[in-house]
């Protein structure tokens, strides 16, 4: 059993490593909130998940090598609640990041996406003016619509090169208008109207040339918008998933240590229960 509290000891130093890095990581972008909204998102949550991974860890990491009780108590408790969080939030993200994908376009390498194709809070939460303010301001920030350009030998790409790009979700939402509107290509981020009619789609409306305006007000955008938070959940999902596992292992060798812990305060040799030290010898008749 003393075996369960060094490798306890070691699994949890290992953690607190992980825990300064993430801690640090959410330091650095407190300090710079103040470029960009998207950021502020980040910063909290990155700020609490490493605090609370360095507690729990400095704790399990105490009781386990000075077999400390109230410290492995601690960490189990603190451990009950990290693992109850992690598989609510696995629940949750594949439960609002369920429907919803992007529609391939004939002869063409990208994804389209539709706003209709999506529903649920995820949604609702996206379109509401006062965060998707915030988030179009994040991807403008990112300058991800800007470094689209590409060139070969100093020549710009055509729109058939164009045409066969795999965009990404944002690319494809925001940095173009949607191919139904017949806007004729100039280069990546740049669309005039077509000799014909403009498609019906309130988008096709909506677009601007105007690098800081582009298709950022427009549902496509949204709805790219949510098929990579859609991605990023889900990876983060998988993520979690083996964080979970390595969590329940160190839960359960956390509570072989606590036992241990208990057993070596109560004077108790390994294998021999107090009811087997209390129990007479022979019969008195």
């Amino acid at each position: 059993m003393r075996a369960s509290n060094h490798l306890i000891g070691l699994l949890n130093f290992l953690t607190f490593l992980l825990s300064v890095v993430i801690l640090g990581g959410g330091i650095w972008l407190s300090s710079r909130a103040n470029s960009t909204d998207c950021l502020k998102f980040l910063q909290w949550p990155l700020i609490v998940i490493g605090a609370s991974i360095m507690v729990v860890s400095l704790a399990g990491f105490a009781g386990a090598c000075y077999r400390n009780t109230f410290l492995m108590w601690l960490y189990l408790f603190v451990m009950f609640f990290i693992i109850g969080a992690l598989i609510g939030f696995i629940i949750f993200a594949y439960a609002v990041t369920d429907k919803g994908s992007g529609r391939p376009v004939l002869n063409k390498g990208y994804l389209e996406y539709y706003l209709q194709d999506y529903s649920g809070w995820l949604k609702d939460r996206v379109v509401d003016d006062k965060y998707w303010a915030k988030i179009s301001s994040c991807i403008r920030d990112s300058k991800v619509c800007r470094n689209m350009g590409r060139s070969f030998n100093g020549v710009p790409e055509t729109y058939d090169m164009f045409s066969m790009r795999k965009l990404s979700p944002i690319q494809s939402g925001c940095c173009k208008p949607p191919t139904d509107c017949g806007f004729v290509y100039v280069n990546e981020t740049l669309w005039n109207p077509g000799g014909g009619l403009i498609g019906t789609d309130p988008d096709c409306s909506r677009w601007s040339n105007d690098q800081l305006l582009l298709c950022y007000q427009c549902d496509s955008c949204k709805a790219g918008v949510l098929g990579s938070m859609k991605k990023s959940w889900r990876k983060v999902s998988v993520i979690n998933i083996v964080v979970l596992i390595l969590l329940v292992i160190f839960y359960v060798i956390g509570c072989a240590a606590f036992r241990n812990n208990k057993r070596m305060d109560n004077d108790e040799p390994y294998g021999e229960a107090r009811m087997t030290k209390a129990q007479p010898s022979r019969i008195h008749l």
